[in-house]
């Protein structure tokens, strides 16, 4: 009997869990280990941070969902992979054997501006909630203006605070977010990027310096610090670089996907529509290598479709050239996020 390991509670994960729950893979003994038992959903965050929706109404029971499909449930964070020995250690000390292992452990956020350990990184999500419930937000400033920081500053925005928003990028995505933000009345500074925070919190951005109650960050993705320390082949930014099957190029019999990973064959944006995919991709092989089958491609989508958050109840719609905006779009967004959340409410 082949032992799966699963670290992290990522999006693919949970969609390989509910397929489990629906169809058990006999031949497989699974274990789940993740830092929380119950987590909240990303795409429902800025909802719950902006008042529509209660934390209990966007959270994810893992431990729960595990039990379901008949996966043991370990609460934990890996502090070492070694891919020689098969074996995933915890922080607590606790080594993990198996014959098969899957990263879905997402990301970080990037510390590399000066003075970051001032600011509230808004990763991992349910410790940012936490403490952003305990800090003064009146006036606020982001660093990073992708999709989290757009949404974030219109959910604080609706909530009353006065939020500036520094992009490093000239122009946002998708596109009709610029004209949102501003109609809400964000501060938005599209290309110009915070260079430093100093004690106050102070924002420095060129010649510019501000001080605000809070600082955000927002910035691009950072692998987690035991995925750069480990063995594994990756990519110029640390995250595990996998083939066309998601498994390690280096080590076949670890699997990565999600925000962890990087395709050999051309990245796909760190998004949670292209990891269910991948999460699909993963338990399909997951079966062919029980029956002693070989693995099958991921294929990813050519289009994927942006649901964004606008602060208000309203949201923006974007799928390849076609975008949408209005209360209607947040209705639809509204709908699938419960309807997915709900999916794993087993």
């Amino acid at each position: 009997m082949k032992r799966i390991l699963l670290v992290g509670g990522g999006h693919a994960h949970l969609a390989l869990l509910r397929a489990l729950v629906k169809e058990p893979l006999h031949g497989a003994r699974f274990a789940l280990v993740s830092p929380r038992a119950k987590q909240i959903y990303s795409g429902m965050l800025p909802g719950v941070i902006a008042g529509h929706y209660r934390r209990l109404e966007a959270e994810i029971d893992l431990a729960r969902l595990a039990e379901a499909a008949y996966v043991e449930f370990i609460e934990g964070e890996v502090a070492k992979l070694e891919p020689e020995r098969k074996v995933a250690t915890l922080k607590d000390g606790a080594e993990l054997e198996y014959d098969l292992v899957s990263l879905n452990v997402g990301s970080l956020v990037e510390r590399t501006i000066p003075g970051a350990g001032l600011a509230l990184a808004a990763k991992p999500f349910e410790a940012f909630f936490d403490k952003l419930r305990t800090v003064k937000v009146n006036r606020v400033a982001i660093a990073g203006a992708g999709a989290a920081g757009a949404e974030l500053a219109m959910a604080l925005r609706y909530r009353g605070a006065a939020v500036t928003l520094y992009a490093e990028r000239p122009q946002l995505e998708p596109a009709r977010a610029e004209a949102v933000l501003r109609g809400m009345g964000v501060d938005l500074r599209p290309g110009m990027a915070v260079s430093a925070i100093e004690p106050g919190p102070t924002v420095i951005a060129g010649a510019s310096r501000q001080e605000f109650d809070a600082v955000l960050l927002t910035t691009g993705a950072a692998p987690l610090p035991w995925l750069r320390g480990s063995p594994l082949e990756r990519d110029e930014r640390g995250f595990v670089l996998v083939d066309d099957t998601l498994q390690s190029v280096s080590h076949p019999e670890v699997f990565a996907v999600g925000d962890c990973a990087t395709l050999r064959s051309g990245a796909v944006p760190k998004s949670g529509v292209y990891s269910l995919r991948q999460g699909e991709t993963l338990g399909t092989n997951f079966r062919r290598l029980v029956q002693g089958e070989p693995p099958l491609p991921y294929r990813a989508q050519r289009h994927a479709l942006v649901l964004l958050s606008c602060g208000r109840r309203y949201a923006i719609a974007q799928r390849g050239g076609w975008s949408a905006e209005g209360r209607w779009v947040w209705w639809w967004k509204d709908r699938v996020d419960r309807a997915w959340v709900k999916s794993l409410a087993v």
